[in-house]
């Protein structure tokens, strides 16, 4: 028979029970069930959730910060609230409702302003982003009651119908001026590395096409432009 005398805890005559290999494995376990404790009763308790935001209330507003805004040349001290857009600064606070608001969302080009020279939607520039910059919308344009030679143009080609992206599309073809006469090329320019871009056809509606006209004036809208970059306006 095996001998199972290691098995056994036998109790010396002047001593302490020996220590055998079954209480050194049931000890053992016993300890390890005891540090599983914690975690297995954190895992069975189930987390709480945070709560769900309600979709119905609006969200917490931020207090209004001030803002200096250089627009047409003129300074304004504004007090905004962070997130409000230049589009809303410019007609709700401004009252420049020059700048159209069609969209909201960036995708019609009504809302075209220029800052620093470059074509922005102010739907989707913060105020904020354009402190310490130079802002141009449709008013500013006319210098002295005249009118820039790009708004005569439109109007002599008849370049609008309802005239509500009118403004967009006047401030985007300033800018498409001055782009191809630093000769920025486009995805049509044939000539990267041309010192000026000329303004066929083709390159004014790419560089356009950020701004929709509903009433589909494109034809006189490209000829106003293309007058005006040849000299002819």
């Amino acid at each position: 028979m095996p001998d199972e005398r290691n098995d056994q805890c036998d109790a010396a005559p002047d001593g302490p029970p020996r220590m055998t290999r079954r209480t050194f494995v049931q000890s053992a376990l016993a300890a390890a069930a005891v540090a599983e404790a914690p975690r297995a009763l954190a895992a069975a308790v189930p987390h709480a959730s945070p709560p769900a935001p309600n979709p119905g209330l609006p969200p917490p507003e931020a207090s209004p910060q001030p803002v200096r805004l250089t627009v047409n040349g003129k300074d304004y001290q504004l007090s905004l609230e962070p997130r409000v857009t230049l589009l809303d600064a410019l007609r709700e606070t401004m009252g420049l409702t020059g700048t159209k608001k069609g969209c909201d969302r960036g995708q019609c080009g009504a809302c075209t302003v220029l800052l620093d020279g470059r074509r922005v939607n102010a739907c989707l520039t913060l105020a904020v982003m354009a402190e310490g910059r130079q802002v141009t919308t449709i008013e500013g344009l006319a210098l002295g009651g005249q009118l820039s030679p790009l708004q005569a143009a439109f109007i002599e080609y008849d370049a609008f119908q309802c005239g509500y992206c009118t403004p967009g599309q006047i401030c985007s073809a300033t800018a498409l001026l001055d782009e191809l006469r630093a000769g920025s090329a486009s995805a049509v320019s044939s000539d990267v590395r041309a010192r000026q871009v000329a303004a066929s056809d083709a390159e004014i509606r790419e560089r356009m096409s950020g701004n929709i006209c509903r009433c589909g004036a494109y034809p006189n809208i490209v000829h106003a432009i293309r007058s005006v970059a040849s000299g002819r306006s």
